[in-house]
């Protein structure tokens, strides 16, 4: 097998550049991701507020701590679950008709947040949300990888667009679902989140005969003789969990914990099955390898990155000043800041790499830069810790910097994972991408606790620091790492 033909992604239509210079279909794509990451985001926008506040505030009265524990682990658990998603596309149905299925499901759990009530609307909707976005992230972004040849150097400008899509939905989501909340309910809220993932449902029914035949290709068949062993799995799996939450073993106390070392035991897993694969070349396998220390960094950005819904949402509600000409601002909408910067320079970044094409700064320094970028944003926090009231403005700038870290290593690391996965395990490895962000995600969570609303400053500065020693550790390491990915830019 030739080096050149070991890229995850089948040869896409390399010549096609009728949507901003990019494949057509891409548009489609961009159109599905971006009602799902409404109805994502304007759902966990008013998530945290939900289970904190107070019952005569329509909320359920959860304790703080544990309230912000439960989001870091429900967002570890949604990345979690694109193992399940990637292993279906890959094994078993074809990124295509996992990625429709996944929707179908979003589109019930938020209308199970909408009109169950108390714990049991929570639980429900949460499972079915975190499941189906698993499901549908992972290869989404699979089929967009397919729409480029493995030398395309568009592909990263590609997945900017990609993710200016997912950040208009994510813009408009907490604006909406914020102001109904406020104003008629929680439950409101969930219902347009409801209503929006119904509208990226239909759209995509409408559209997904147009995605190219490889998108309903099944890489690597399960034999029909293993399917009652996988069915036995499932079945033990399930009963395992309801024993483990009967017994008490796994409480909402814990659970942040107990993602964090779930996800961490498939991290490993996932590597140790990939790597000695016989289905895995040489050059892959050097591939998966460059990516474990790129695994890691992005693990340490999105547990920074993801506090925007632990501990930035307490910051918005207790220490930020949100009154503006005399009305005040729902908490929630401070979520959409960080969207907006990603709408306004997302394509500023694409063009940049399109422009720069084979000189641009290669995928360890960007994270690298991301990594240091995202500390200086945490230090940013300093000044403002003797302010009784914090300007609005402050928060801005910090979560300017939160966006130009996230566009030097998000949709780089969706870009990076199409094109170093090996050929038989194409949507996995986005599923490890996204493990990454499900470790994160549950360790934001885990240092939410540690967080002093009435004194955050040793917390910020300790977090800054150590973000930016991470990031210099990085960039040192560069040269080796790129050795590892064998051609890979």
């Amino acid at each position: 097998m030739s080096t050149t033909n070991t890229s995850a992604q089948s040869p896409g239509p390399s010549t096609d550049r009728s949507f901003f210079g990019q494949p057509k279909m891409l548009l489609n794509l961009f159109s599905v991701e971006l009602w799902e990451r409404f109805s994502f985001y304007g759902m966990q926008g008013i998530l945290a507020y939900y289970m904190y506040f107070s019952v005569t505030k329509g909320g359920l009265g959860i304790d703080q701590g544990v309230a912000l524990g439960i989001v870091g682990a429900y967002g570890g658990g949604v990345y979690l679950s694109t193992i399940l998603g990637a292993w279906v596309a890959d094994r078993l149905l074809g990124a295509e008709r996992v990625l429709f299925y996944s929707a179908a499901l979003i589109m019930l759990g938020h209308i199970s947040l909408a009109v169950l009530p108390g714990a049991v609307g929570l639980t429900v909707g949460l499972l079915m949300v975190g499941i189906g976005s698993g499901g549908l992230k992972a290869n989404a972004t699979s089929l967009v990888g397919s729409l480029y040849k493995p030398d395309d150097d568009r592909r990263d400008a590609g997945f900017s667009i990609f993710y200016m899509g997912i950040n208009i939905g994510a813009l408009v989501g907490p604006l909406l679902t914020g102001w109904l909340q406020v104003n008629l309910g929680f439950h409101y809220g969930f219902g347009a989140a409801a209503v929006g993932m119904a509208v990226g449902l239909t759209q995509y029914a409408l559209t997904r005969k147009n995605l190219p035949a490889d998108a309903h290709h099944v890489p690597n068949p399960l034999p029909r003789s293993k399917y009652r062993m996988m069915i036995g799995i499932a079945v033990a799996a399930v009963v395992l969990i309801v024993i483990a939450v009967l017994t008490h073993l796994v409480t909402v106390s814990n659970l942040k914990w107990v993602i964090v070392g779930i996800v961490v035991l498939a991290t490993i897993a996932y590597f140790v099955v990939i790597l000695s694969s016989p289905k895995v070349d040489k050059v892959e396998r050097s591939r998966v390898l460059s990516f474990i220390p790129l695994f890691i960094a992005s693990a340490a950005f999105w547990s920074l990155f993801q506090q925007q819904f632990t501990v930035l949402a307490v910051y918005s509600d207790v220490r930020l000043n949100r009154v503006i000409f005399g009305w005040e601002m729902p908490p929630s909408w401070t979520q959409s800041i960080n969207p907006v910067f990603i709408i306004i320079f997302a394509g500023i970044f694409a063009a940049l790499w399109t422009r720069l094409g084979s000189r641009q700064p290669r995928t360890p320094t960007k994270f690298a830069i991301a990594l240091v970028v995202m500390g200086l944003a945490y230090l940013s926090f300093l000044p403002l810790s003797g302010m009784a009231s914090v300007p609005l403005l402050g928060l801005v700038w910090i979560l300017f910097l939160f966006t130009i870290a996230e566009l030097m290593l998000s949709p780089v690391g969706l870009s990076l994972a199409t094109k170093l996965a090996p050929r038989a395990f194409r949507t996995q490895m986005v599923a490890l991408f996204f493990l990454s962000v499900s470790l994160g995600s549950a360790l934001s969570g885990v240092f939410a606790g540690y967080y002093d609303e009435k004194n955050g400053a040793p917390y910020f500065a300790s977090i800054g620091i150590i973000a930016i020693i991470l990031g210099v550790v990085l960039l040192l390491s560069a040269k080796p790492i790129k050795r590892l990915m064998a051609g890979v830019h």
